[in-house]
Formats: structure tokens, sequence, C-alpha cells
């Protein structure tokens, strides 16, 4: 078979479309590339927000849990005697969120005087205790039991009971 001659006008066409359908490949790569960023970038954004939100939720809520003046705000209020580094002190509190959990949500209130801060250390002095200690209050503030040493969830629930009825 014999091979035909294109024109120069056919060759000019052909290259011209082969420009063409380069130039919307190359375009369509820069779209999708953007696309792919613009997908990695919110995700990135929304993963920041959501762990600093966390991280401030819990920053908060650790503030709050450290907060000595709410004693004697019209609720019973559990304070802990604690030193994070003791680990004692952190199963007694482990057992404490777990009796607590046992009762309706703003029954009792929970409060952390830690022995490594100023606040916590005069606290502690005030009341004449140790860590590893539990310092029930009424609902006005008066001092209601002492609880040393380590104790398990019921037995704190038992405790906990008999200063809401008191």
């Amino acid at each position: 078979m014999k091979k035909q001659k294109r024109s120069p006008r056919a060759q000019t066409r052909k290259v011209k479309h082969d420009n063409r359908i380069e130039a919307e490949a190359q375009a369509d790569q820069g779209r999708r590339r953007f696309l792919r960023l613009t997908r990695n970038a919110v995700i990135g954004a929304a993963l920041v927000g959501g762990s600093g939100y966390v991280f401030a939720q819990n920053v908060l809520s650790a503030r709050h849990e450290h907060d000595l003046t709410r004693v004697g705000n019209g609720k019973p209020t559990i304070v802990q005697i604690h030193d994070p580094q003791c680990s004692m002190c952190r199963a007694l509190q482990k057992e404490t969120r777990e009796a607590l959990a046992m009762f309706e949500e703003g029954e009792l209130d929970y409060v952390i005087a830690n022995i490594r801060t100023q606040k916590g250390r005069s606290f502690a002095n005030r009341y004449g205790v140790q860590h590893v200690t539990l310092l029930l209050f009424d609902e006005k503030g008066d001092l209601q039991d002492v609880l040393e040493g380590q104790r398990g969830s019921y037995q704190l629930r038992d405790a906990f009971r008999g200063l809401l009825s008191s």
C-alpha cells in the first residue's frame, strides 16, 4: 500500500489539535492539583481546629477542677489533697471519679487541691492534712469528714451519700 502524503495544512491542523489536547491536559492536571491541595488544607484546618478545641476544653476543665473558691458555694464539695507525682494520689483520684459517676450530674462538687502549688499547699495546711486525702464539705463550706488513704469507689460512694444526707 502506498503511503499518502499529508498536505502541510493538515499537518498544521494536527499540531494545533495536539497542542490543544496537551494544554487541556495540563489545565486538568493543575485543577486536580489545586483541588487536592484545597482538600488537604480543609482536612488539616479541621484537625488543628478540633485539637485546639479539645485542648482548650481540657485546660478550662482543669482550671475549674482546681478552683478552691467553689468550696461553700451551696453544693456539697469533695476536695482531694493531691500530689500529681504521687501514684497513690492518682489512684485515689481515679476511684473518686468512679464514685462520683454513680451520682447525678451536679449533685456533688469535686475540687483538687494540688500541693505542688501555693494555694493547694496552704489549703492542705489549713486543715492539717497530707496528700492522699479527701475532705468532705457541706453546702455551707463546713468540714464534715476527712478520709485519709486509699479507698475503693464503693466505699467512697457510701461516704459521699453520707455527706449528701447530712
